[in-house]
């Protein structure tokens, strides 16, 4: 999805994995969030609606779609539905507010580790075909950093590299390397999208 588009459907990936990413210019950008199977692209419910982002499959796969104008209707027309949207657009915002924190406060390897063990869990393989230059420009950092990290984190166990291949070893070891950056936003979703019962 292009930015600056009028959003004519709904995207909710079942397989695939999409990078939100904001631009500044044609050759400045960075990957703002991730969604998965556990969520859904645009968000708006106004005729005409565009978004500053840009789509980008990180991962192929399948996904379902719905005309922006029938989402709108199921949004306005509802509760259940529009409550349901609303608790994810929440947790979209965690998500985007610690991607943030990361790409201010962290080292590239800790923001490695923390971009891998998001993509492993959209991806459900713990086998991902992720190549260096697609990392870095998702990273906004140089390719030759991301190899460095990459390395690194080979060298500790906790994953194996191949030829345009990334390989979650230990998961327990990513996750103490993100330093924090990993953790909060996803037991936030959990939180949110968890089903509620009548009075609670």
């Amino acid at each position: 999805m292009e930015c600056d588009v009028p959003i004519s459907y709904v995207y909710f990936p079942e397989s695939c994995v999409l990078s939100i990413v904001a631009l500044a210019n044609r050759d400045t950008r960075i990957e703002v969030g991730m969604v998965g199977f556990e969520g859904m692209t645009a968000l708006s419910v106004k005729d005409g609606d565009s978004s500053p982002f840009r789509w980008i499959i990180q991962l192929p796969g399948a996904a379902w779609r719905m005309k922006s104008e029938n989402f709108r209707l199921a949004f306005n027309g509802y509760g259940s539905v529009s409550e349901l949207i609303m608790r994810y657009h929440e947790a979209r915002a965690i998500q985007f507010a610690y991607t943030a924190l990361a790409h201010g406060s962290f080292t590239l390897t800790e923001r490695l580790a923390r971009w891998l063990l998001m993509s492993h869990d959209r991806g459900r393989s713990d086998s991902m075909p992720h190549v260096h230059e697609f990392i870095a420009s998702m990273l906004a950092v140089r390719r030759s950093g991301v190899s460095a990290a990459i390395h690194y984190l080979e060298g500790l166990g906790a994953i194996r590299a191949g030829r345009g291949e990334i390989s979650i070893v230990d998961r327990s070891k990513l996750i103490a390397i993100a330093a924090g950056g990993y953790g909060v936003a996803e037991a936030e979703y959990d939180r949110l999208m968890a089903p509620r019962h009548n009075g609670a």
